[in-house]
């Protein structure tokens, strides 16, 4: 039963740095001078998804479920942090 407690410690580390990277990624999408309004607001949309993914992952209890959670968050993450270099 050891595992399951184990289990439970990984995903909340998992979580505590997901919520550190939405943190990140709210303060440099809050910076001034956004030239491309449009991409601004899919970068929006993406962390609004990504918020909604992370509620799901706090809330579910399939693990096959929790690694599609992390891996749409992974993929949200990639393109987030993508359109934020484009917009530099």
């Amino acid at each position: 039963m050891g595992d399951a407690g184990e289990g439970l410690v990984d995903n909340d580390s998992k979580i505590q740095e997901r919520m550190e990277e939405m943190q990140k990624s709210r303060e440099k999408a809050s910076q001034p001078a956004v030239e491309n309004p449009e991409l601004l607001r899919k970068i929006e949309s993406l962390q609004l998804a990504r918020k909604e993914m992370v509620n799901q992952l706090e809330k579910t209890t399939h693990e096959a479920r929790k690694t599609q959670i992390n891996a749409a968050l992974a993929e949200i993450d990639r393109r987030i942090a993508e359109m934020q270099a484009a917009s530099q």
